[in-house]
């Protein structure tokens, strides 16, 4: 689908999609098996410390010939890779990744590994405020039916030593069923204040989009969250300090999904996994809305399950009209690198 040709959207389509190449596994460039990475996921991208780090979800060791989906040896619920990388045009090799003292990647947030308790803890993004690094997980009670599954709570974890050691917040969480379960950060500065927005979904791929925003400095405190509601009649944002209150700003069926500001069209771009179509790109006139239609930009079976396609504003080339993401494939469970070429009125 695109954007109607009488409508205020400028993104009318996209192109040259192709894949550049792995991010993980044994084929990568990075040769993640090194560090008993031959299958994961995910892939969430910050940058610190002059570095782009990679946040990866469910993380296997060695895994049977022909193993689709997660599964192997060596379980780890998260891992973290870094790169200097800044030439995303012929696909992004790792410098490394954060290990333990044996060399292997580690497991940064633990899990009690236990179905219909606490099946896994899944860092949904990562991020940086106050010169630390911060991962927004979801503690996942049971897998369900595919593109559902039963989670806990929600909330955040913070490291100040590049990542290596973890503590998790005991503030600001959010309940199993709330629209802050998975997100995408993105820094913004007002009136010479750094906010980072965050857009929201629930459990599971088959919710809506919430918004929620807080000062970087504050990101700790719940009380400095405010959510959005609505717009006033001159079009200006509304904000509560109750998750509860936040309204949907686009509603789809989406998962995994990943924001950021684009300089070619000078507006915000989402894409996402739309359940049953594949991966699919949106422009955003502001923050809460309104959101043009959905392109395509994977299709359901153009690879064998392609999901959570996560951009990061560093990795753009002409301007913004080349972007780069990377994206999870179900088989053979690795993080794949890819561009697609905008186009617009």
């Amino acid at each position: 689908m695109t954007n109607p040709a009488d409508s205020p959207f400028l993104l009318t389509g996209v192109s040259g999609v192709k894949q550049l190449g792995q991010v993980t596994g044994a084929n990568s460039p990075g040769k993640t098996d090194k560090y008993a990475v031959y299958g994961t996921d995910l892939g969430s991208m910050f940058q610190y410390d002059g570095k782009t780090w990679f946040v990866f979800g469910d993380t296997f060791g060695k895994r049977d010939a022909g193993q689709v989906g997660g599964g192997g040896s060596f379980w780890r619920s998260s891992t973290l890779g870094y790169t200097s990388d800044t030439d995303p045009s012929d696909g992004i090799t790792l410098d490394g990744m954060v290990v333990d003292g044996s060399g292997l990647a580690t497991e940064l947030l633990p899990s009690k590994k236990i179905d219909n308790d606490e099946m896994t803890v899944i860092p949904t993004h990562g991020f940086e405020a106050n010169g630390a690094m911060y991962l927004h997980w979801m503690s996942v009670r049971h897998w369900g039916v595919p593109g559902e599954w039963e989670v806990n709570d929600a909330g955040l974890a913070k490291s100040t030593d590049s990542g290596r050691t973890w503590s998790v917040l005991g503030e600001p969480r959010w309940g199993g069923e709330s629209h802050f379960v998975q997100v995408s950060p993105f820094h913004v500065t007002e009136g010479g204040v750094d906010w980072i927005y965050f857009w929201g979904i629930t459990h599971g791929r088959f919710s809506g989009v919430a918004l929620a925003k807080v000062e970087a400095s504050k990101v700790e405190d719940p009380t400095a969250w405010k959510y959005f509601t609505k717009t006033d009649g001159a079009g200006e944002p509304q904000w509560s300090s109750s998750p509860d209150a936040a309204s949907i700003v686009l509603d789809d069926t989406v998962g995994e999904l990943s924001v950021v500001w684009n300089d070619f069209l000078g507006r915000w771009i989402m894409t996402y996994l739309r359940e049953g179509d594949g991966v699919v790109i949106r422009e955003g006139i502001n923050p809460w809305g309104p959101w043009g239609h959905p392109i395509t930009l994977v299709g359901a079976t153009d690879v064998p399950g392609p999901y959570a396609p996560f951009m990061a504003p560093n990795y753009t080339a002409d301007g913004g009209r080349t972007i780069y993401f990377g994206l999870s494939i179900w088989d053979p469970y690795n993080v794949f690198w890819y561009k697609a070429e905008l186009s617009k009125d």
